[in-house]
């Protein structure tokens, strides 16, 4: 067979949004407390009193954190891993030894069946050790060969490659092309059927785990003919394949020891019987497997909080200024709450949202979305106070501060390690359309053929019935609620008192929610361009969410009889620093620079403004902005390094 041409498929804007929503679940068949909550309804009984894990696993997660704390503590160098940019293959064969590599496969395949609760909390520990190998094995677990095969694979293809990547194998996941991030319409890698195979072509760019794989999940386009729909579709390929070479090693601000890669794809011949679900399913099982799989990142989050915390109390006590610790100085001490604080909330957030994927009785495709939206951000702001509250030594490199004679604290290294969480399994930005489109999907249901230009008249008549019994309904609800009386939620009172705080999220849930819905009636059809306001609505829904989180960790742990009166504070020291933050994002979503924002960008493009540019010269390099990714057999050497 030829190699298909470079066409890239061209799509507009449109149409690339219909791929997205055909390829989102359109159900919710059980009931979620976060899209309750953008729907104005404080649902405290979904998240209340928290959920908790069964015994035999509590116990089996226990033994093995305390195996993988060992090993952390005394196999993982990581100043060894930021020096070399590798993750020493002892390290990987530990990892295999341990079982690390199966923590979510079930034990019939040779894995640890560890629940998503205690998977998090390895990720976090392992994360805090170094999060290069934190990220090698969740890429691996969270969305890489084995989540896929569990929810969508057959029997065949679990028996042939769980046993495999439980043990010895590490797995990677291939979407992203060069000209192709979050915009899956336009993706050109093409799987074309021939007898009983698949031939694969294309060009895959940022392949987590790419260089060093086994197996890989790989998302490529079926041509469309009389007999298949074709569409994006989901492959499980041998890495050794001929026809694949990893064409480049990646290197970036952190994460050195990360094996990111470009990976080419030549006549690749792939078994019909590796194909993950049906043709055109691919889109659909990514979506589908990072619902859960998002909580990997939040939960390596809640360990760089914990260490950022660590060390800023260790350093605050010793470093003096003007006769004091700085801890004491009002100006350091705040940045100390709001890491503690946030930790607290952020550990509440993966945890809950944890609990409630084990017991699957709630949808939490919001909550985890909104778990690795506002862990990200989150925990990049409390690496960036501990770089400040260690002053010039933050910004100094673990390595030359230990060539002085002084204590190696990588604290300029967190920073940039964690950088990449705001971007890595959906940007900041795309989350927040994500998230939006979730919360306003009963709108959308009820009232969506209102506001599409394609639909008839009688189309929008009938829309309009509806809209009209469900707003009749709904509305009314939003005027009063429990968070208007004094004495609700007055179980959460115990020296501290965090009623008021989930009377404050009961009441600004049914305000975003009237923010929404005026919203929506003042722009119909163009709701879905304002994404300044679409942005602000999510971060207020994570705040409420972090802050339901919070209060109901802090009860649980006075009930355990676990240092409950200081998660109570904790907790009421985090309430009280978000409701200042809600209170300036309900005001930007009226008062903003978004109308003003969009006049400038058009200007900049424009060349309006290229005499502000002016009196510099650009150390950029020659080259395209994007690669070439055009078919074809490669001219590079393949730099794969598979482990052992």
């Amino acid at each position: 067979m030829s190699a298909p041409t470079a066409k890239k498929p061209t799509v507009t804007e449109r149409e690339a949004r219909q791929v997205a929503e055909a390829a989102r679940e359109q159900d919710w068949r059980k009931p979620s407390f976060a899209k309750e909550l953008f729907l104005g309804r404080f649902r405290l009984d979904l998240i209340h009193p928290h959920p908790l894990p069964a015994d035999e696993d509590v116990q089996r997660g226990e033994e093995f954190l305390a195996r993988l704390h060992e090993f952390c503590e005394t196999k993982i160098d990581s100043a060894l891993i930021e020096r070399e940019a590798r993750i020493p293959d002892e390290v990987i064969s530990g990892l295999k030894e341990i079982g690390a590599l199966g923590m979510k496969i079930d034990t019939k395949y040779g894995g640890l069946g560890l629940t998503q609760v205690y998977y998090n909390r390895a990720l976090s520990l392992v994360g805090s050790a170094n999060p290069a190998v934190g990220a090698l094995l969740s890429a691996h677990q969270s969305i890489g060969v084995p989540q896929p095969l569990k929810i969508f694979g057959t029997q065949a293809q679990k028996d042939a490659f769980l046993p495999r990547c439980a043990r010895t194998d590490i797995s990677a996941f291939l979407l992203t092309e060069p000209d192709v991030g979050s915009d899956p319409a336009r993706l050109a890698t093409t799987a074309v059927p021939d007898g009983d195979d698949y031939v694969l072509d294309g060009v895959k760019l940022w392949t987590t785990n790419g260089v060093v794989a086994d197996l890989l999940v790989v998302m490529a386009r079926v041509p469309r003919t009389e007999d298949s729909k074709g569409g994006i579709t989901a492959f499980v390929v041998e890495a050794d394949s001929p026809g694949i070479t990893v064409e480049n090693r990646n290197a970036f601000m952190g994460l050195r020891g990360i094996e990111n890669g470009v990976t080419r794809f030549h006549q690749v011949r792939v078994p019909a019987a590796n194909r993950i679900g049906a043709e055109g399913a691919g889109l659909k099982i990514a979506l589908t497997t990072l619902n859960t799989g998002r909580l990997s990142l939040p939960a390596m989050c809640v360990g760089a909080g914990k260490w950022c915390l660590k060390i800023a109390r260790e350093w605050s006590a010793v470093r003096e200024q003007w006769g004091k610790p700085v801890a004491l100085h009002e100006a350091v001490g705040s940045k100390i709450s709001f890491i503690a604080a946030t930790t607290f909330a952020l550990e509440a957030v993966v945890d809950l949202s944890s609990q409630m994927a084990d017991e699957n009785r709630n949808d939490i495709r919001i909550e985890a979305a909104l778990a690795k939206l506002y862990g990200s951000e989150m925990a990049c702001l409390m690496a960036d106070e501990l770089v400040q509250i260690r002053g010039g030594r933050g910004f100094e490199t673990a390595e030359s501060l230990a060539a002085r004679g002084e204590r190696a604290v990588p604290a300029e290294q967190l920073l940039r390690d964690l950088r990449i969480n705001r971007i890595f399994e959906g940007s900041t930005e795309i989350m927040h359309l994500l998230i939006a489109r979730e919360a306003v999907d009963a709108h959308l249901s009820v009232a969506g053929d209102l506001i599409d230009p394609d639909k008839s008249l009688q189309d929008k008549a009938r829309a309009g019935a509806n809209a009209g019994v469900f707003y009749a309904k709904w509305l009314p609800k939003l005027v009063a609620g429990p968070g208007q009386l004094p004495t609700s939620y007055g179980d959460f009172k115990h020296g501290v008192d965090l009623a008021p705080h989930l009377r404050y999220v009961e009441r600004h849930a049914r305000k975003l929610a009237r923010s929404t819905f005026y919203a929506m009636s003042r722009w119909q059809g163009r709701m879905e361009t304002k994404q300044g306001f679409l942005g602000r609505v999510v971060d207020i829904g994570a705040e409420l969410f972090a802050m339901s989180a919070a209060c109901v960790r802090a009860e649980l742990l006075r009930r355990q009889g676990d240092h409950g009166r200081e998660a109570y504070l904790l907790a009421d020291a985090f309430c009280r620093q978000a409701r200042i933050r809600v209170d300036e994002l309900f005001n930007r979503l009226w008062s903003n620079t978004d109308d003003l924002d969009r006049k400038v960008v058009k200007g900049v493009l424009g060349g309006s403004f290229e005499w502000l540019e002016r009196g510099i010269v650009d150390p950029s390099g020659e080259g395209p902005w994007i690669a070439d990714a055009t078919p074809g057999p490669s001219a590079r050497e393949n730099v794969r390094r598979p482990f052992g």
